[in-house]
């Protein structure tokens, strides 16, 4: 959540501040702001909004101004305001701050600074930052930063511009992303590669505890005090990948590259004889795989759901005792974790400061960790002992579909490797699963090509729902979390999913006239149960979607509507029973008329606690 940008160079600043800052917009925002240094002076405008209130305060004066610093705020310490808005400036008003993360013992070091004499205008943590900044500036804004980072508890992500130093920004990164752009004679700072592409390729990643300088000359780096190289990672995804390409709204591009993206996760781990997947990222040696006798799956939101569907598997074919944690609720516990568990953690961004934290504890207590993730070079890809990547190229809506189609393709691979590996199936056993793993984004394809028509006609109807319910067993139950959460993320509808064989505790309380409930029906040694479930909902006047196979007769008679899926293994059924339920959300969300790619009040990444 939230977006830095700042730029240093031969051109007009603002066009790039701007640009970079409406690329960020899908990881949340409520204000925007800009500081540039021009006619010795630091020119601030900010404003609660959206970029399109910033630009007309803006206006059409850009300026010659060539240095300058940018921020998108999604608010934590104080409300959505002006004020609150970064950049937060010094007493003097020589020097900008924009900051993302938390800064946790803000309160401390605002009490010292009012001590001193300091003025603060906001109520953010944020502003702590350039007052420390004017208190430890000496005429050097790099020995000022160092100062001024070593005071701080907390995470942050932070860029500061000094009108005593016209061609110099300075940065600190500790648990938030941070990335440089190199350019020819013109540097770029972003929280996201998607607001450098356009003008760079190169990039560098910032790691934790590093601070940068960057002036037109080139950038230095240094940690602990002492100048360190990093290494510059090469971006081929293009500014196309990061654009709507023609489609609506990215979420509706982003599952329609479903079956590129499992392509892409797929490519290069299946052997030619599909009787083995080859994942050459892990290294396991034989006696650790012996030494394994738990798993345990740390991740948030769509993640976790993911996880679901992984523990399920896993239990099912290595017969481990797999355990799902929630990663924000993980910190509380005392878990049971040590040497003898293998630790995955999922997210998208690679930058969920609650998974981050997870795996640090889960480290501490002894156990190895695989990380899966999409982002390159990311905090927890970094930090884990292995990293298995996505490889979904960028997911800019919100709601993520792609990102969690592609875990689930891995934890598949995950667990096919290790059954052979540990010696629970062989090549010829899992050679039926593997094939039909590997034909998936085929399946996927014929899935979205069939059943999106009938879809949006269902969702024409949708604008009047209050409620709707999602109903399955065993791995059809952990599906419908995860629709759920799509249609209450981006519809606003009330949304909840329940085991089926939990209607009669209490649940079907709920089951009025005409409340529509999702049926997903693809396990089939529970089928009879799930039909039963379907004539109770039937009878109390409720409206019911099945999600089915075509041989399914009987569900597809007591449903009002059925979504066919293309015949798969029902093991496998997860990758594709998730499409319908991407595609209802979706296009319930724009019979409603909503913010479909940056639904109110969420973030794509969390990097705050």
């Amino acid at each position: 959540m939230c977006g830095i940008i700042g730029y240093v160079g031969p051109r007009q600043v603002m066009p790039i501040l701007l640009e970079g800052l409406k690329a960020q917009e899908y990881r949340g925002y409520d204000s925007a702001g800009i500081a540039v240094l021009e006619d010795d002076a630091i020119r601030l405008i900010r404003s609660k909004g959206k970029i399109a209130v910033l630009e007309k305060k803006i206006g059409s004066a850009y300026g010659s101004a060539t240095i300058g610093i940018g921020h998108t705020r999604w608010a934590t310490h104080g409300s959505p305001t002006d004020t609150n808005s970064h950049p937060h400036l010094d007493c003097k008003n020589e020097i900008a701050v924009v900051h993302n993360g938390i800064i946790e013992n803000y309160l401390e070091l605002r009490n010292w600074l009012l001590k001193k004499g300091h003025v603060f205008a906001s109520q953010t943590d944020t502003e702590v930052l350039p007052h420390l900044l004017e208190e430890f500036y000496d005429g050097d804004l790099l020995a000022a930063m160092m100062q001024t980072v070593s005071k701080l508890h907390g995470s942050y992500a932070t860029v500061a511009l000094c009108k005593h130093d016209p061609q110099k920004l300075v940065a600190a990164r500790r648990d938030n992303p941070l990335i440089i752009g190199l350019g020819d004679g013109e540097y770029y700072f972003a929280s996201d590669m998607a607001a450098l592409i356009e003008y760079t390729r190169e990039m560098l990643i910032l790691q934790n505890g590093d601070i940068a300088e960057m002036t037109p000359d080139g950038v230095r780096v240094f940690n602990d005090g002492a100048e360190v190289e990093r290494q510059i990672q090469h971006i081929s995804w293009s500014k196309k990948a990061a654009q709507k390409g023609g489609y609506k709204h990215f979420m509706l591009k982003e599952i329609h590259e479903q079956p590129w993206a499992l392509g892409q996760t797929l490519k290069g781990r299946i052997a030619a004889d599909e009787k083995a997947v080859e994942l050459k990222e892990l290294e396991f040696s034989p006696e650790y795989l012996r030494s394994i006798d738990k798993v345990v799956m740390v991740a948030c939101g769509t993640a976790y759901h993911a996880g679901l569907v992984g523990k399920a598997i896993m239990e099912k074919l290595l017969r481990l005792p797999v355990d799902v944690e929630i990663a924000s609720e993980f910190q509380h516990k005392e878990p049971i974790i040590d040497q003898r568990t293998l630790a995955v953690v999922i997210s998208q961004s690679g930058e969920t400061i609650d998974s981050l934290y997870a795996m640090r504890e889960c480290r501490e207590r002894g156990a190895k960790i695989i990380a899966i993730c999409n982002v390159l070079d990311s905090t927890i890809a970094r930090e884990a002992d292995y990293v298995l990547y996505t490889w979904a190229g960028p997911e800019i809506a919100v709601a993520s579909t792609k990102a969690y189609i592609t875990q689930l393709m891995l934890l598949y691979m995950l667990t096919f490797y290790l059954a052979e590996q540990l010696g629970k199936m062989s090549g010829e056993q899992l050679q039926p699963l593997i094939s039909q793993l590997y034909r998936l984004p085929e399946k996927v394809e014929q899935t979205i090509t069939q059943l999106e028509a009938p879809i949006k006609r269902i969702a024409r109807g949708m604008k009047t729902w209050e409620d709707a319910f999602f109903i399955g067993r065993g791995l059809d139950y952990a599906v419908s979390l995860e629709g759920a959460l799509k249609l209450k993320e981006i519809s606003y509808i009330h949304a909840e999913a329940y085991a089926a064989g939990e209607l009669k505790h209490g649940t079907i309380a709920l089951i009025v006239p005409d409340v529509p409930v999702m049926a997903i029906c693809t396990q089939r040694e529970p089928m009879p149960r799930m039909i039963s479930n379907i004539v109770e909902l039937q009878a109390r006047g409720a409206f019911v979607v099945g999600v089915t196979w075509a041989d399914q007769k009987d569900v597809i008679k007591v449903s009002d509507k059925a979504l066919l899926l293309p015949e798969v293994d029902e093991l496998l059924a997860p990758i594709l029973t998730v499409v319908p339920l991407q595609l209802l959300a979706y296009y319930a969300a724009v019979a409603k008329k909503c913010n479909v790619d940056q639904p109110r009040n969420l973030a794509k990444s969390v990097t705050v606690l």
